[in-house]
């Protein structure tokens, strides 16, 4: 990442302007143009340093629900797994660890009943069992990467 990279990381993980032209808007911010801003965020998730770029929502306040999942995935089969985890539109995050248990990976569904029949699907689409981690006390840790 370049310092550009770096600035774009940082600056709109605290909000994204909400105008005609939000993209134009936080480029300026950024010291940059709509254009180079856009592209960068296409290579930034090209090249996997994004996993997304999105807003998230507080799903629990919209009468939704949140969950945290984990499977234990062997590493060849790994991608596979990954690629249709992902395909979920519940799936707001997932990450690889070096754990027993190295796939993790957050639910974000309408109503909180859809979480167990979300967790089932993942199950039964990857073969792999889902275990499913509610949350008991929420906290916010913003990442800032060094300019």
């Amino acid at each position: 990442m370049d310092a550009l990279d770096r600035r774009i990381v940082n600056g709109l993980q605290g909000g994204f302007p909400i105008c005609e032209r939000p993209y134009a808007e936080a480029a300026a911010e950024l010291g940059t143009d709509e254009a180079t801003l856009v592209a960068r965020l296409k290579a930034l998730k090209a090249a996997g340093t994004l996993s997304r770029f999105g807003p998230m929502y507080h799903a629990e306040r919209l009468g939704g629900a949140l969950t945290l999942a984990a499977m234990a995935v062997p590493e060849d089969d790994f991608d596979r797994v990954a690629e249709i985890v992902n395909a979920f539109p519940e799936v707001a995050h997932n990450y690889a660890r070096e754990h027993a248990l190295n796939m993790w990976f957050v639910l974000a569904t309408e109503t909180p009943e859809r979480i167990p029949d979300v967790l089932a699907a993942i199950e039964a689409a990857t073969g792999h069992t889902v275990y499913d981690m509610p949350k008991i006390e929420e906290f916010f840790i913003g990442l800032r990467v060094e300019a």
